[in-house]
């Protein structure tokens, strides 16, 4: 009767010891995706461009307020507009390509980064092909974008940019959209010397996955807007203009980036909502188990405590 009884409480204390663990597991993945949710809101709130619109040159301040941001990082050098988008930061350039992929514009240590120049690009945009780097991002913000004119009517439709640098605005004509991968040597070749502009031009004609017909030659200068892609495995999305004198009208009513109303903006944060709350119904249910085999277990030891008394009586 004493091995039988020992053996019950065995195998109750290992089912409360399993419970538990189940219990405590869970709880340590509501916290995690609490957190989760935190540290994307953050990281999505230090990359909006908005941040930064204090510092954007316009007419008005002459690029007064610009000049600010450039005393506080002098390795920023211009400022990239991509019409209908939330695509509206400023642009910097390291001696290398690494440090603004986790670097802000203001110089500060930051995951979002910074939209870059690629190191062997000259800083006036003078080469012929200027290379410009962003992380791939959601809520729509760093080139997150970009990989949106893989829809050809956003192609068709939003063609225009601009681009600041030595104190002057220049427009950016859309004529490629390009989908290639990140060992591509053809395309990540920055400032090409000029007995291969012809051949450059010509790949990425044969590469692109849209172009338009706005009659770009050698004689040009042309700017690849680069980021990773999530259609492949080191894939990567890059839009190709041309730079002009001609500054171009923004006619699509540039979005604000971040903008609470816009439901592309919580994607992310839904979709770590819903696994919060799957996660708490799990929570729930693994509760209401280890309330259930505790009725069981109290039940099953009142009917033995039962038997116990009944055969003591009878062997009374």
């Amino acid at each position: 009767m004493k091995t039988e009884a020992a053996g019950k409480k065995m195998i109750k204390a290992a089912n409360n010891a399993v419970n538990y663990a189940v219990l405590t597991i869970i709880i340590l993945l509501i916290a995690f995706a609490g957190y989760a949710l935190w540290d994307s809101k953050q990281i999505h709130g230090a990359a909006c461009s908005t941040n930064y619109t204090v510092y954007k040159p316009t007419a008005v301040t002459a690029g007064k307020t610009f000049q600010e941001l450039q005393d506080l990082n002098p390795e920023v050098i211009a400022w990239l507009t991509v019409y209908g988008t939330n695509i509206d930061y400023p642009v910097a350039q390291a001696d290398n390509n690494m440090k603004y992929v986790n670097t802000n514009a203001e110089g500060k240590y930051s995951l979002s980064g910074a939209i870059f120049l690629d190191s062997g690009n000259s800083r006036d945009f003078s080469d012929f092909n200027s290379i410009v780097y962003g992380h791939h991002m959601a809520n729509k913000v760093m080139f997150g974008e970009i990989g949106e004119f893989a829809d050809k009517n956003i192609f068709d439709s939003q063609q225009y940019g601009n681009l600041y640098y030595g104190g002057k605005d220049y427009g950016i004509e859309f004529f490629s959209f390009v989908h290639t991968d990140a060992y591509d040597s053809l395309v990540y070749r920055p400032n090409v010397s000029e007995d291969r502009w012809q051949a450059y031009l010509d790949n990425i004609f044969e590469e692109a996955m849209y172009t338009r017909d706005i009659g770009v030659t050698t004689e040009d200068r042309i700017i690849l807007l680069n980021t990773c892609s999530s259609i492949s495995t080191n894939g990567r999305d890059i839009l190709i203009g041309r730079i002009t004198d001609e500054v171009f009208e923004d006619t699509t009513g540039n979005k604000q980036a971040g903008n609470a109303d816009s439901p592309h903006g919580h994607v992310h944060d839904i979709t770590i909502w819903l696994l919060l709350i799957l996660i708490l119904i799990g929570c729930l249910i693994v509760i209401l188990i280890i309330v259930y085999n505790k009725h069981r277990q109290n039940k099953s030891n009142k009917k033995l405590s039962k038997s116990i008394k009944k055969r003591g009586e009878v062997n009374g």
